[in-house]
């Protein structure tokens, strides 16, 4: 007969088992005791902000510049020059003022992104492309 050699690793696939079954049954039933309100805290009804409609800045076919208030007809134009110091003006009243770039489609995208790096570089944060849809006439 032959002797039987001692084992000297254990087994731990069992007690894996057992510590994922635990886990599970923990996970479950922990949202299941948590009870309670919370008191949020209330502060008084107000007024809130005036919202600030968006600026546009219009570019036509030939590249030329204005400036148009989102809820008016009438647009002011002006020089290349001109645009710094007037974006610089809106930001001192507002300094969250928004703003749109409304260009003409056959301008030349370099003038776009040019009008983009002025107002990137007088601080605006709030600034959008102006697009037709796709069910436009082109």
């Amino acid at each position: 007969m032959r002797q039987r050699r001692l084992m000297n690793q254990i087994n731990v696939v069992p007690y894996i088992d057992v510590m994922l079954v635990l886990l599970v049954i923990f996970m479950v039933t922990a949202p299941m005791i948590q009870q309670g309100t919370i008191d949020v805290p209330s502060a008084g009804a107000g007024t809130p902000p005036p919202r600030a409609e968006a600026i546009v800045i219009e570019l036509d076919a030939g590249g030329k510049l204005a400036l148009r208030a989102s809820n008016s007809g009438t647009s002011r134009p002006l020089r290349n020059d001109q645009l710094e110091p007037a974006l610089q003006e809106a930001l001192a009243k507002n300094p969250d003022q928004a703003f749109l770039v409304a260009a003409h489609s056959t301008l030349d995208y370099q003038k776009v992104i040019d009008v983009l790096e002025v107002a990137r570089g007088t601080g605006v944060r709030k600034i959008s492309l102006v697009t037709q849809s796709g069910t436009a006439q082109k």
